[in-house]
């Protein structure tokens, strides 16, 4: 691969990234993006502000972590490595510090099927991870199992990894990840925290693989 194929994939990664910032989905540069090709990922670079971004510098990656140029990737390439290269049905991973699901995961608590919109993300509930290192394959580890049938998890005391067939629907995962953990702090202000019945999570599961517009 050289270093300018997929360049509207490379685009589409900056336009994704700075679209995570105007949704207040990071702050600085603590989040990362990244996408399928055919013979790996191209991921985001650590450490340049998003606004700085240019196509050169997003990070082709070979499965085995192996990379072109003295451009480094993101601390976090393992786990979206990872995640792409054992999940057929995922195309792109999306990684955010946003403030309400963080809170969520910073009490090491899954967030429970309180409204229905939770089977955006695969199931009835989103895991949270236990928590390890930055950066490490360990957490990589943890966070493959927490998104085992699932497109989305917390990691304690971290973040939030979002993942889906387009980094369209991984960016609206994402999204949709921080809503419900803003409603389940709402919640549990109150004391307790209502959830839908398991008969009830089967079937908007089964309606969301017929919802919205089904071309990629």
């Amino acid at each position: 691969m050289t270093r300018m194929e997929h360049l509207e994939i490379r685009e589409a990664i900056i336009a994704g990234c700075l679209t995570m910032k105007r949704q207040g989905l990071v702050l600085g540069t603590a989040g990362n993006i990244s996408a399928r090709v055919a013979d790996g990922l191209l991921v985001t670079p650590t450490g340049v502000p998003y606004e700085d971004l240019v196509p050169e510098q997003i990070v082709a990656m070979k499965w085995d972590g192996t990379y072109q140029g003295d451009v480094l990737p993101t601390s976090e390439w393992r786990f979206h490595r990872d995640i792409l290269a054992s999940r057929d049905d995922l195309n792109a991973v999306v990684h955010t510090h946003s403030r309400n699901a963080t809170a969520v995961a910073i009490l090491n608590r899954d967030i429970p099927p309180l409204h229905y919109t939770i089977a955006a993300a695969g199931g009835a509930d989103i895991r949270c991870a236990g928590y390890a290192t930055f950066g490490t394959q360990d957490l990589s580890d943890l966070a493959l199992a927490a998104l085992q049938d699932r497109r989305a998890c917390l990691l304690a005391h971290h973040g939030v990894i979002a993942a889906h067939a387009t980094l369209d629907k991984a960016l609206a995962l994402a999204q949709t990840v921080e809503e419900l953990a803003a409603l389940y702090l709402l919640c549990l202000g109150t004391g307790s925290v209502p959830v839908l019945a398991q008969d009830e999570i089967d079937t908007v599961l089964a309606k969301y693989t017929t919802y919205g517009q089904q071309r990629p």
